[in-house]
């Protein structure tokens, strides 16, 4: 098995990756240190506990379509080949022969299976209590696009001086796109441009507009 293992920004620096909490990620990292050279984790359960994440930082990675399980424990990491190219002489194909011919592959090379073939989840990932983490919005929310009077109210709570026409306009270009994803949460794409604006004594909403521009967008 090839020991060296890579990441792709495009999927890790979404903000749908970068929105969950450290424990998360960090978890979704040693997975994926841990694979087969197909992207399989024989232990996921086991990787959780030796790294002191919790019960809903896998369920999490579940809820947001970051790994796929398999009812005999066993997941997969659904962008492994975005990840990783491996190459012939130093690939060794998974054991789970099985569970791998249950996946398809779209033309990105990432992976889906019918969620007819996922039996029984919680041999995964055990019934738990998510507290204030709800799963439910990330994939049932359809998007929608910010109106200026709720965008310059959130604007004005997080203390971030951003034009309405700036920020609309460039997402509207990119037909509302991050990366190669559709964007889930617009509240969250107006909080990467903030973190992004580098730290200055200038006010003017001029400078802000040209930071937006400058640092705003993710790029595809």
């Amino acid at each position: 098995m090839a020991k060296r293992r890579m990441f792709s920004m495009d999927i890790v620096d979404t903000d749908l990756f970068l929105e969950m909490p450290s424990t998360s990620q960090l978890l979704y990292f040693h997975l994926s240190m841990r694979a087969d050279d197909d992207g399989f984790v024989s232990s996921p359960k086991k990787i959780m506990k030796f790294v002191g994440a919790a019960d809903d930082d896998l369920k999490l990675l579940l809820a947001k379509d970051f790994i796929i399980p398999f009812d005999n424990g066993v997941c997969v990491i659904k962008h492994w080949k975005i990840h990783n190219y491996i190459k012939a002489d130093r690939y060794h194909e998974t054991i789970y022969k099985d569970e791998k011919a249950r996946l398809s592959e779209d033309s990105n090379k990432i992976y889906s299976m019918d969620t007819k073939c996922i039996q029984d989840v919680s041999r995964v990932v055990p019934e738990v209590r998510l507290g204030k983490v709800r799963l439910g919005k990330v994939s049932k929310e359809k998007f929608k696009k910010p109106q200026r009077q709720e965008f310059e109210e959130y604007c004005k709570e997080i203390e971030f001086d951003c034009k309405y026409e700036s920020f609309y306009d460039y997402y509207q270009a990119k037909d509302w796109m991050i990366g190669k994803n559709r964007m889930k949460n617009w509240q969250a794409a107006v909080r990467t441009w903030k973190r992004r604006e580098p730290k200055s004594e200038q006010k003017t909403s001029d400078v802000h507009v040209d930071n937006c521009l400058k640092f705003g967008g993710l790029s595809d």
